[in-house]
């Protein structure tokens, strides 16, 4: 990955429905060029797909939180396949600590955040710690 690359990335993060004619002029290559680099960055998996940032209040969803797991063994969160489909469930990471896993959740409201927990729970012991506001909400990843 050279300066190009990097400079392709940190426009599309900023924008990715920039057009490969606008790519272009911000990059001094050709259009071309640029579908090239774009189409190698994709094959190679740095870029992994295009996404809409979506205000999750404004979506619907007034809660959102972190939940940790104390996983029991074979009905571990991270060996139900169902799980990461629920729509409540925004990312699902494995961790490390006493926790086996942390997800990031949300919800229309608190009700439905109990019923949630209480899903979990037959996985583990769920503790959360509600989002209260988020200073940093997305940041582009910096290609070194």
């Amino acid at each position: 990955m050279d300066a190009v690359d990097r400079l392709l990335l940190a426009e599309l993060q900023a924008d990715a429905r920039l057009s490969y004619n606008e790519l272009s002029r911000r990059v001094n290559l050709s259009a071309p060029a640029v579908a090239e680099r774009v189409r190698r960055l994709e094959a190679d998996g740095v870029i992994t797909g295009y996404h809409a940032h979506v205000d999750p209040a404004r979506a619907g969803t007034a809660v959102t939180a972190l939940v940790s797991i104390q996983c029991y063994g074979p009905r571990c969160v991270l060996k139900d396949p169902d799980v990461p489909t629920w729509p409540e469930v925004f990312q699902l990471h494995r961790v490390t600590g006493g926790a086996c896993c942390t997800l990031l959740v949300g919800v229309p409201n608190m009700v439905a955040f109990e019923q949630l927990i209480d899903r979990l729970g037959a996985y583990g012991q769920p503790s959360s710690s509600m989002i209260l506001s988020s200073p940093v909400p997305w940041r582009a990843v910096v290609a070194r």
